[in-house]
């Protein structure tokens, strides 16, 4: 669910861009473009640490592949299959599908950061298995957020034209639009428990198996640390978004 998360705030983001070419307000540079460096920062730091960890060949010489597997079989998970996908820092786990995805590199490659993304989407896996009410909540509002990341803006936009004319109507498009933007937020806050969990199943089983040894737990915590540093600046970001879109549109009504 990675890549969700990220382009749903990128859309977000863009969106609010334009708002800020139309209408100049000096409150986008003060909120967003902070958060918008963090995140920069923090991506940039992620591959980075990838990338020096990468060099470092996995004492127990296992890839990404074989660790996944490893760890859906130790939780007696045989219906979920561990396949390859395109990009970078694509990795997720499909509970649908039932499939844990690994980038192709995490897929084949042997170092710590391989093993720590491949063992934290099994921790999704693991988490779905076991009925992880966060994770279960999640499920439930991804195809709410889907719907309403899309119609979201141009509801509130509508609102805020038609009140000029109409306040009532305008007024509850607008609040209709803020409570499309909600969803958003809410997704956003509840991805952290399920993120944070699955990275703790991950560290715990990776050391108790003895996967890794000292040097390459460091290394693997680390990495799944920098990780989990994305969702908490998506956090901030939908939260911030949702302030402000409160205090442009919300206040008038």
């Amino acid at each position: 669910m990675m890549h969700l998360r990220l382009h749903l705030n990128s859309l977000i983001l863009q969106k609010l861009l334009m708002d800020f070419i139309y209408y100049t307000d000096p409150a986008y540079l003060y909120i967003f473009i902070p958060i918008m460096l963090l995140s920069y920062l923090i991506q940039n730091k992620l591959k980075s640490k990838f990338k020096k960890f990468s060099q470092q060949t996995l004492s127990a010489n296992l890839s990404g592949k074989e660790i996944a597997e490893k760890m859906l079989s130790d939780h007696g998970i045989y219906d979920v299959k561990v396949i390859s996908v395109r990009g970078q820092l694509t990795d997720h786990y499909n509970p649908q599908k039932k499939t844990v995805n690994l980038s192709q590199s995490v897929y084949n490659e042997r170092n710590a950061a391989a093993a720590a993304v491949a063992a934290h989407e099994c921790g999704h896996a693991v988490q779905h298995a076991k009925g992880y009410e966060w994770l279960q909540m999640r499920s439930i509002l991804v195809p709410m957020v889907g719907v309403t990341s899309n119609l979201g803006i141009w509801i509130l936009i509508a609102g805020a034209f038609i009140t000029q004319t109409s306040p009532t109507i305008g007024g509850g498009l607008v609040s209709i639009g803020i409570l499309a933007f909600a969803f958003g937020t809410l997704f956003s806050l509840v991805t952290l428990p399920v993120e944070f969990d699955a990275s703790k199943r991950a560290i715990y089983w990776l050391e108790r198996k003895r996967i890794v040894n000292q040097r390459e737990l460091v290394q693997s915590k680390e990495a799944l640390n920098w990780a989990a540093g994305t969702y908490v600046v998506a956090a901030l970001a939908s939260i911030a978004n949702l302030v402000y879109i409160w205090m442009r549109f919300g206040r008038r009504n």
